[in-house]
């Protein structure tokens, strides 16, 4: 992710390190942008296998984990630029989010320090793959269960809090033996 109008590229290390950088060849630039609600997302390093948290002072790290720390709401404004906020903490006094910006020397900013409207927290993301999946369904759960029928094994295709499914098929091929 390139910060706006900073020039830096956000890079997270395998030692955990989170900074930025002006290499966009750089590995540690690359992110996966996890959907985990709402546009809410979690923001993995795709090197480091770490996740990006901000905690209640307002720091940016990384975790093995993912946490409640590591939720960020994306918000995306004019010109495709992209701000990430907290979903946990915020200003007491005054409810503002806190959010992951990068400062004129490439070096991670307080979260309560940085402002929406600053270019310090304007991020560009550069989509390199986007992967789909296929959400499973019940039906392919009683498909995968047909097929093992047939294939001679004999486990039962487990829906309805545990119990076995019998299909219409295996009433009949039961009957007939």
């Amino acid at each position: 992710m390139k910060s706006n109008e900073q020039g830096f590229y956000l890079q997270m290390k395998p030692d955990g390190t989170i900074n930025g950088t002006k290499d966009e060849n750089s590995d540690y630039t690359l992110f996966n942008l996890i959907p985990v609600g709402l546009r809410v997302v979690a923001i993995q390093g795709v090197k480091a296998g770490l996740y990006a948290a901000m905690n209640g002072e307002g720091f940016l790290y990384s975790s093995d984990l993912f946490t409640v720390e590591a939720k960020f709401k994306e918000s995306v404004f004019e010109n495709y630029y992209v701000i990430y906020s907290s979903t946990l903490f915020r200003q007491h006094e005054s409810g503002r989010a806190w959010y992951l910006g990068l400062n004129k020397d490439g070096v991670v900013m307080k979260g309560n320090r940085v402002k929406k409207t600053k270019p310090s927290s304007h991020f560009v993301p550069r989509p390199i793959e986007v992967c789909m999946y296929k959400e499973p369904s019940l039906h392919d759960i009683e498909e995968k269960g047909r097929s093992r029928k047939n294939s001679g094994t004999e486990a039962p295709t487990l829906l309805n809090g545990g119990e076995k499914v019998v299909g219409q098929n295996s009433t009949e091929q039961d009957g007939g033996s």
